[in-house]
């Protein structure tokens, strides 16, 4: 009772200190009384009164619109910075007597004081999932201007901590979970539209169905990412072949698991990676659930490839392309170019090892694949097994690759050795198929190294 009392006696003066106004976003000033909130929150006072403090933070947050939270935004990148001084003395004297002592003087005094805000802030209630929702708003604000990168830096700092993995709770969606996730797992989901109830019931319901998603205790209700798994006998070529399924084949255990898609749900935890964890702890799951299981491999779509290739295509010269190969591809152009089987059969084999190339030698400023959804899965230690023709024919797979999606191999006995051969030399694992198209590609060029833009 008596550190209740202290709570709200301190609470009480520091609104009546402040003026009670403060706290009152009903007129204007929004602005202003979320900067003088924010000052108060890291104050000695902060740290007593800081629950009701961080909550009327949140609230006035919400009632700003987007140029009033990007200023707020600036104004923490501008005035909770690190003291230049502070950190000019710590570093004379830590390189004067370089001790741990001074290393810690050193550390905190770099460390800007926007960490700190955010960590009380984040002791309102609720206020993990509406600190997730204000980085949203920063990443549209933050491109091209380093003082907001600066902020959201911060941010993806913190929250490397606050998701750790440790943090983190595996549950498998069925058809009995309760509503309120099923609906976000249909608003989320991110790779092939999910049509309604009965689309969702056709993913979840059946034996040979499963989905797992990852949760955070302060997200109870809201998955962080999740995956959809199809249990086959065979690897799949198509995701047609995948959603129209009717179900395995009565009395023959599956043998493959088929991770067919993956959807982060919380766009403002861009950059905080879930998804290695969630393929790897579920292929491992299953692996014991299904003792059957001897492949797990992914149906990935190729979200780069065609707009890499259309800009190939008009660069003409410039590009990578010989003019018999830019004359044969003009029937990409027509939109219904896959239905024409003539036309289809006659640039297969071209566009094939074209895709191959695209994902094995055409590269990112980090020299590493162009391609972001290559760059996770072989990052993650899987191979390159299989590039499949037209396995996505939906407007969107069409726009996106063409109609090619890729099988990624999760061999849980080499997935360590390939990461680790990708992270230190940025070697890609794939199979010989994929390998043999690429090498075919290359060969047909001029000997001098080709252009990838």
């Amino acid at each position: 009772m008596a550190k209740n009392a202290f709570f709200f006696n301190e609470l009480l003066d520091t609104i009546v200190e402040r003026g009670r106004s403060l706290l009152d976003f009903s007129g204007p000033g929004h602005a202003g009384k979320l900067e003088e909130l924010s000052h108060a929150l890291l104050s000695d006072r902060g740290e007593s009164s800081g629950v009701a403090i961080a909550q009327a933070i949140l609230q006035g947050y919400r009632l700003l619109d987007d140029s009033g939270r990007q200023q707020f935004f600036r104004f923490l990148a501008e005035k909770f910075m690190p003291d230049p001084d502070l950190v000019a003395s710590a570093a004379q004297a830590y390189v004067e007597t370089p001790d741990t002592s001074r290393l810690d003087e050193l550390t905190r005094a770099t460390e800007a004081p926007r960490r700190e805000f955010f960590r009380r802030l984040n002791m309102a209630p609720g206020g993990t999932a509406q600190i997730v929702a204000m980085r949203e708003d920063l990443l549209r604000f933050a491109k091209g201007d380093k003082d907001l990168e600066a902020v959201d830096r911060d941010l993806v700092h913190l929250f490397g901590a606050w998701f750790n993995r440790g943090f983190l709770v595996l549950r498998r969606i069925d058809w009995a979970t309760p509503a309120t996730i099923l609906e976000k797992i249909i608003q989320y989901e991110a790779v092939h539209e999910i049509r309604g109830w009965d689309d969702l019931k056709r993913r979840l319901e059946p034996e040979d169905r499963r989905c797992f998603g990852f949760f955070h205790p302060s997200l109870v209700d809201e998955p962080l990412i999740f995956v959809e798994v199809a249990l086959t006998r065979d690897m799949p070529h198509s995701i047609q072949d995948v959603l129209d399924a009717e179900g395995g084949e009565p009395g023959k255990a599956p043998t493959t698991a088929v991770f067919y898609s993956i959807s982060n749900c919380q766009p403002g935890l861009a950059g905080i990676s879930f998804g290695n964890f969630l393929i790897k702890q579920v292929a491992t799951d299953l692996a014991r659930e299904v003792p059957s299981l001897r492949t797990f491999v992914t149906l990935s779509p190729v979200p780069g490839f065609a707009r890499w290739l259309d800009a190939e295509r008009a660069a003409g010269d410039d590009g990578v392309l010989l003019p018999a190969e830019c004359e044969a591809l003009a029937c990409l152009d027509d939109a219904e170019w896959q239905f024409d089987k003539e036309q289809a059969e006659a640039v297969q084999e071209q566009l094939n090892r074209l895709c191959a190339h695209y994902l094995m030698a055409v590269k990112a400023r980090n020299d590493r694949p162009r391609d972001p959804v290559a760059r996770f899965h072989l990052g993650n230690g899987a191979r390159l097994e299989r590039i499949n023709w037209l396995a996505d024919i939906s407007e969107r797979g069409m726009a996106q690759a063409f109609g090619f999606m890729v099988n990624y191999l999760y061999d849980l006995k080499e997935i360590e050795v390939n990461h680790e051969a990708y992270a230190n030399s940025g070697l890609i694992a794939a199979a010989s198929a994929p390998t043999k198209a690429a090498r075919t590609f290359k060969k047909a060029r001029a000997v001098t190294p080709e252009p990838t833009h």
